[in-house]
């Protein structure tokens, strides 16, 4: 008898520490709750179920063929990744939407491209796929929980990025130098005549964000001057990598390093410019995430999303996209030497809500005046 109690008391000490070693895995981020791994549990298994998710991501085949690897390992679940410009993924959402198709799950995309969707009803609010409580709590979150949609919902699009510049200007280090392009004024040289790659500022994209903080501090007509140096306007931002790293381009405004990435593994002379004299328009980059109202995969959309904003997933997504993640607990500073300033490590959250030109305050007032000043003159 007493050994049968001996090994009973045995089992149940190592079913315990097996319990608690689950709730304090790094998904959990050591903060898990029975209520929370029991929940989770059951999530995981519905979504195994269902067996995939379905999101539009941003035009990265690194991020891509990582994150299904990534994703299907960690979970048993396969992620179907649409990479593509935000503007058409949102676009191709809010068409299937209307006509009744459900297809895809969630999207990550950049500040303003899926606006249309929040206004239209077509997002549901990502607070209620939260599971973990290390993704629910505000203060894991430098600036506690951002929305993208901060106006009156703040509910439907989760900012989790956020960097000091936008981090969109290149250069072919055959055809330009860093020290002749300083400030923007340094754009106007005659010598960058039909040589500057610019993403066409009249989509959402970081072109469109440094277009119009050129807008709000250098004036319009400073932008008629830029245009009349025969832009070479792309939204198709792997063109404009294209064109940069072929030298048709010596300097490129809009495009990221996911999209460069295999220029610069190849070895092509591509540099990322300095910061101008006038500053950069803080940034969200590829960071913001929505959900598709009645998504096809509801169990496996919050396996995905916990896990996007759990300290695993933020830092698998910062290390591939090169981003800077809010998440406190997620080490950024290396980024400086990728040419990203996470905001978290060099400004004040006051500094960063100046100086920021996203998120849907700053968007109406700032960016759609830009835009359309630049459907004006840009025929």
């Amino acid at each position: 008898m007493k050994k049968t109690a001996g090994l009973k008391y045995l089992f149940f000490c190592l079913a315990l520490l097996l319990f608690l070693g689950f709730v304090q895995s790094p998904l959990f981020g050591g903060e898990g709750k029975a209520a929370s791994a029991s929940d989770w549990e059951q999530v995981l298994a519905q979504a195994k179920k269902e067996g995939k998710v379905v999101v539009a991501i941003p035009p990265s085949a690194e991020l891509r063929k990582q994150l299904e690897a990534v994703f299907k390992q960690r979970f048993g679940i396969d992620v179907e990744l649409v990479p593509a410009p935000g503007p058409l993924n949102a676009n191709r959402i809010a068409s299937e939407y209307k006509g009744g198709v459900r297809y895809f799950d969630s999207l990550i995309v950049g500040t303003g491209t899926a606006e249309s969707l929040a206004a239209g009803g077509m997002l549901e609010p990502v607070e209620s796929f939260w599971i973990l409580p290390e993704v629910k709590e505000p203060k894991q979150w430098w600036g506690g929980h951002i929305w993208e949609d901060n106006l009156v919902t703040k509910r439907f699009l989760y900012s989790f990025v956020a960097e000091v510049g936008t981090g969109g200007l290149w250069y072919n280090a055959d055809l330009a130098k860093a020290d002749e392009l300083r400030s923007f004024d340094d754009f106007l040289n005659p010598k960058w005549k039909g040589r500057i790659a610019f993403s066409d500022p009249r989509v959402p994209s970081s072109g469109q964000s440094v277009w119009s903080f050129l807008w709000e501090i250098k004036g319009e007509e400073f932008l008629r001057k830029l245009v009349q140096h025969e832009l070479f306007l792309s939204r198709d931002l792997r063109q404009i990598g294209d064109a940069l790293a072929k030298g048709k381009a010596a300097v490129s405004v809009g495009v990221g390093y996911s999209q460069l990435e295999p220029f610069l593994k190849s070895g092509l002379p591509l540099k990322q410019l300095p910061p101008p004299k006038e500053g950069l328009p803080a940034s969200n980059g590829f960071g913001v995430l929505g959900i598709v109202r009645n998504p096809p995969h509801p169990n496996a959309t919050k396996i995905f999303v916990n896990w996007l904003l759990s300290r695993e997933g933020q830092d698998f997504y910062g290390k591939v996209m090169r981003h800077a993640t809010r998440r406190l607990d997620v080490e950024t500073k290396w980024l400086v030497d990728q040419g990203v300033q996470p905001a978290k490590d060099y400004i004040t959250l006051e500094e960063y809500h100046r100086v920021r030109n996203h998120l849907e305050d700053k968007y109406t007032r700032v960016r759609i005046p830009a835009t359309d000043f630049a459907e004006k003159i840009l025929k």
